[in-house]
């Protein structure tokens, strides 16, 4: 067991972009590319020759991009020799949170809690103030959904890897096939009071802006807090579905106007634009509002 230790900030983002951590010219324009978090990879886009350096250089990219107002997330190796060596070299200053990928379940992240806890009492970072992010990723982990977002007080929010999913799975990563896993994670990410990231379909198909757009739109629809991205393009995509539009801020506004009258008169329930509005449509009108 690790001592108690203060939970970091919930993510608030809505597109988050994946960059090769291995990449200097990508590394440092990231900050023009309007994503709300980068998450400088170590696992899938590094070559296995090309692990080791880049894992030395790591830390310096945390630090531009730290200094480039962006909050940076790494995420890690899957096996566990690599993963430990990844944890030594980015447990610096600057670092927002780290992403485990094919979480198989709540012991899988404790552990790395622990060593994590340890790291930041060796480099004199605040105690808990590094965040983990899961990435459900297994048909495994998908099953412990719910015991891996209460695992750890450090996690940050929940995050589904469409296309391992897929693999390991059987199927292909179509949005019929991935609604009942996209459900699954936002319901038991919500459950546990953390925003869910993911979309039902394939995040490799970066040519298709027009399914993917329909994709966000379902995801938002859906629960989820926002998406991740590899390729810039889909950043303005994921960022325009996600932000509220003027007038869905102009009706909240109304909306929740109308209904704090009403409730000085002490009147629960009013019809607005042909619907019955009620105390919980009310609250979803104050988080969009929240949104600004």
């Amino acid at each position: 067991m690790t001592d108690k230790i203060d939970s970091p900030p919930a993510a608030s983002w809505h597109s988050v972009l994946f960059i090769p951590a291995n990449n200097r010219r990508f590394v440092t324009t990231a900050h023009t590319r309007s994503a709300g978090a980068i998450i400088l990879d170590l696992e899938d886009s590094i070559a296995p020759r090309q692990k080791d350096e880049t894992r030395a250089s790591v830390a310096r990219s945390i630090e531009l991009l730290n200094d480039a107002n962006m909050e940076v997330i790494v995420r890690l190796n899957r096996e566990l020799e690599l993963c430990l060596l990844d944890l030594e070299a980015v447990m610096v200053p600057g670092i927002r949170a780290v992403c485990i990928p094919k979480v198989m379940g709540a012991d899988h992240l404790r552990l790395l809690d622990e060593v994590i806890t340890r790291w930041e009492l060796k480099r004199k970072l605040p105690a808990g103030s590094v965040g983990i992010l899961p990435l459900v990723e297994t048909m495994t982990g998908l099953k412990q959904t719910e015991s891996i977002c209460l695992a750890s007080p450090r996690n940050i929010a929940m995050a589904l890897g469409s296309e391992d999913l897929a693999l390991d799975g059987g199927f292909e990563p179509t949005p019929e096939n991935l609604f009942s896993p996209c459900q699954n994670l936002v319901f038991a990410a919500r459950s546990a009071g953390l925003p869910a990231y993911g979309f039902p379909g394939s995040i490799a198909n970066i040519d298709q802006t027009e399914s993917f757009r329909t994709q966000i739109q379902q995801a938002k629809s859906m629960g989820f807090a926002g998406a991740f991205c590899i390729h810039p393009r889909q950043i303005e995509i994921v960022n325009d579905v996600f932000q509220p539009t003027a007038e869905q801020l102009r009706c909240a506004l109304e909306l929740v106007s109308r209904f704090e009258n009403l409730d000085n008169q002490h009147l629960g329930v009013f019809e607005y634009k042909g619907q019955m509005i009620d105390l919980p449509v009310v609250e979803r009108a104050r988080r969009l509002l929240q949104k600004r």
